[in-house]
């Protein structure tokens, strides 16, 4: 009885495999849409005028707001009401460009304009000081400091009444500005002399000027004001400064961009919401380069980001980068995790500057 029963069990098993070899296994669940990102990313257009409005999960242009001349340089008030934005009358003229073979100036369209985001409506353009580039406001939004690029000056803007309250000699061609976080000093960027001026917003007087790669071009400061970064567009290099001192505490040479021959060109600059890793924009090397901050070491290149890269911004989780990519009339939505390019969104233009909102 004993080797019926074996015996019947040993079939049993034996068909069971049988069936199951010929059964269809079921197919593999499908991976889970990303989670949305729930932001807008407002764009500067040089060459269009506006401000684009992109709405990343969607893929999509929001809407277009026109503002004026060579929009560049942007920020967010304090509140996050308003948009402001840097204009210029000045022809646009690439390095080595003659400048004396290019259309006269337009004065009149320099200032920054002043964008309510309610409404997406252009409330009043503030006089800024000739060719403004780039700006910041002070912790309490009510002052505006402006990189004037054709005159080596920072204008020192009173944005409730409007008037320029000061003019400080900074250096040949100001761009990057950026105020110091617990300070009462801005920095500001002269690509013409490969130094960063510190200004005194107090005594609008500079205390100090620190000397860089060549040609400086952003400038970027961790949440406790201890530390800035400076993007060397010519010399491919990050500047490290302990900005209490006002010193030079190291350069991160940054590596060459994988199956280009063009070298990394540093421009725009964010930090991660926890301040321990700096991206930085390569120009026309068409990447993002990684930065440790603290070992203070190049640790991976994303490549294949776009055409001409330049301004860049970071969603709050830390999980995205947003980059305006020039020469392409696009922006990419890159995944910081994998360093692939989850979308490009075809903007139009030439897009400089991106805020996160």
């Amino acid at each position: 009885m004993k080797r019926v029963t074996a015996a019947c069990v040993t079939m049993a098993c034996l068909a069971l495999a049988s069936a199951c070899g010929n059964s269809t296994p079921p197919p593999p669940a499908a991976p889970p849409p990303p989670p949305p990102l729930n932001v807008k990313l407002y764009i500067s257009d040089e060459t269009g005028g506006n401000i684009t409005v992109v709405d990343p999960d969607a893929g999509t242009v929001v809407t277009k707001i026109a503002v004026g001349k060579r929009p560049r340089g942007i920020r967010f008030s304090p509140d996050g009401g308003q948009l402001l934005v840097a204009l210029s009358g000045s022809p646009i003229a690439g390095p080595g460009v003659d400048e004396s073979k290019l259309p006269p100036p337009d004065r009149a369209a320099d200032g920054i304009g002043i964008v309510n985001l309610a409404d997406h409506t252009l409330l009043r353009t503030l006089k800024s000081g000739q060719d403004p580039e780039s700006f910041d406001l002070s912790p309490d939004g009510k002052m505006v400091y402006v990189s004037n690029e054709d005159n080596a000056e920072t204008s020192m803007v009173d944005l409730a009444s409007g008037a320029v309250k000061h003019r400080v000699k900074v250096g040949d061609e100001p761009e990057g500005v950026k105020t110091r976080p617990g300070g009462k000093e801005v920095y500001v960027t002269s690509e013409g002399d490969g130094t960063v001026a510190v200004v005194d917003t107090t005594t609008a007087k500079v205390v100090a000027k620190i000397k860089t790669g060549s040609r400086p071009r952003g400038v970027v400061f961790t949440t406790d004001g201890a530390t800035a970064f400076i993007s060397n567009e010519n010399t491919g290099s990050i500047t490290v400064i302990d900005a209490k001192a006002h010193t030079v505490a190291a350069t991160v040479q940054l590596p060459k961009v994988e199956g280009t021959e063009i070298p990394p060109r540093p421009m725009g600059l964010v930090l991660s919401p926890d301040d321990k890793t700096l991206y930085a924009t390569l120009g026309r090397a068409g990447a993002i380069a990684v930065i440790d901050v603290a070992t203070r070491t190049a640790t991976r290149t994303i490549t294949g980001v776009g055409t001409r890269p330049w301004g860049i911004a970071i969603n709050p989780a830390g999980t995205k980068l947003f980059t305006a990519n020039g020469s392409g009339a696009n922006v990419s939505v890159v995944d910081i995790a994998t360093g692939k390019v989850d979308k490009q969104i075809a903007t139009g233009g030439s897009p400089w500057g991106v805020l996160v909102k």
